[in-house]
């Protein structure tokens, strides 16, 4: 059972932080586009980013940033425009972006986070960011997540939201999210932004290596295109508003607040997944019996992005050799005599053997995974096991449909 409860309230849900979300006239489309995050007081913090050599200014602005001083008071975020390939000139958009946002909200420049998501090429509307930095500031509250969460999303159908509460030293400790993502989705942080809060008291070398860890647990285990992004970023503030001692080094409270932070990270991962541009269903693969983790973990991100395993499950054609085809080209050393393939629970080959099932029964598992989008019954569940060893891991991803041509097919027309 798990050491946690769900608890309403998102990134403003620990204490000491409030959010805000406004339309700032930053996208095209006239929707929320601008958001704010505030820790009360000096928070500790911590970053994952993209791995692309092309990256978008406010991602090497948090890096450094986060090099020099491990801890922020705020992080906005920009949609509608990336700032990403924008060279000097769009570094020095985010400065601006920094300072001014400084100035309205009294913090040092110093202790603000950026982020942007939006069309790559383009620099960030700033006149019309400034002018609206007043009414965000204002807009701040307790009650500001759900409006800031709104404000991030691009293709987005659905925001993505979670708290979690747990006890240490007999006090009440919490850690909130938010995500966007839909496409442009693939590990090495996939196009997706996550904000995380908590009030605990934690090191800034601890939280860093927590929300690394959790990183690779969740976020750079979903793939949607098998594209990976400009901008992504995952930042997290720990802010000690909680009162609970420090925890500075190994031991179970730093056990239990890291498995926390991974559950965070995990239904915010799988959130994105499902919310694929064009999805119809989540996918989890599940693969087991390699020598480690991260051998199990390389083979389930591998079968959950295979174009032809993910446009199978679309067409509801349980077609196992696809699964079998992108777990023989993974990387990962196996013999094909072990493999096992399971889709529900459709037993498809056993000991490199095909197995006979009900192929009517197999498809129509898949068509009702379909029909249960945004239901406890939408995954579609892939079973791999690969000998005796003892690694596992698992992935996330969607099916690929008509709607994803068609929306990035038109995506800046």
């Amino acid at each position: 059972m798990a050491d946690w409860q769900e608890i309403p309230g998102s990134i403003t849900a620990p204490k000491g932080y409030r959010a805000a979300g406004i339309t700032a006239g930053l996208k095209p489309s006239g929707l929320p586009d601008l958001t704010l995050i505030v820790s009360d007081v000096e928070a500790i913090a911590a970053g994952v980013f993209t791995t692309s050599q092309v990256r978008a200014a406010c991602v090497d602005y948090c890096r450094e940033r986060l090099q020099t001083k491990a801890s922020a008071r705020a992080i906005l975020c920009n949609a509608g425009q990336a700032n990403a390939a924008t060279g000097a000139l769009g570094l020095q958009d985010a400065l601006e972006s920094a300072k001014a946002l400084s100035e309205a909200l009294g913090v040092p420049s110093e202790l603000i986070l950026l982020a942007s998501t939006g069309v790559i090429g383009q620099r960030i509307k700033l006149d019309a960011l400034k002018a609206a930095l007043p009414q965000l500031v204002a807009s701040l509250s307790e009650a500001g997540a759900e409006s800031a969460a709104k404000a991030i999303t691009t293709t987005d159908l659905v925001t993505k939201t979670i708290a979690l509460e747990t006890t240490l030293d007999d006090r009440p400790v919490r850690i909130g999210g938010i995500a966007k993502g839909s496409g442009m989705i693939h590990p090495n942080m996939a196009t997706m932004l996550a904000f995380v809060t908590c009030d605990a008291a934690v090191s800034p070398q601890l939280w860093q290596q927590m929300l690394s860890r959790a990183a690779d647990r969740s976020f750079n285990q979903i793939t949607v295109d098998g594209d990976t992004s400009t901008n992504d970023s995952l930042i997290a503030l720990a802010n000690g508003q909680s009162r609970t001692p420090a925890i500075t080094e190994a031991g179970a409270e730093a056990d239990q607040l890291e498995a926390m932070l991974t559950e965070v990270c995990i239904y915010l991962a799988k959130a994105i997944a499902r919310d694929g541009e064009g999805a119809t269903c989540l996918v989890e693969v599940q693969v087991s019996g390699t020598n480690d983790d991260a051998e199990a973990r390389q083979l389930a991100r591998t079968i959950a992005g295979s174009s032809l395993v993910k446009a199978a499950i679309f067409g509801r054609d349980p077609n196992w050799g696809r699964i079998a085809g992108a777990a023989g080209r993974a990387g990962v050393l196996f013999n094909q005599d072990d493999l096992q393939i399971q889709l529900g629970d459709f037993l498809m080959m056993q000991n490199g053997q095909p197995q006979p099932f009900d192929r009517a029964a197999a498809s129509n598992y898949l068509r009702q995974a379909a029909l249960g989008a945004y239901l406890k019954d939408d995954t579609v569940a892939i079973a791999v096991n690969v000998g005796n060893g003892s690694g596992s891991g698992t992935a996330w991803g969607c099916d690929l449909s008509y709607d994803y041509v068609k929306i990035n097919a038109e995506y800046t027309t």
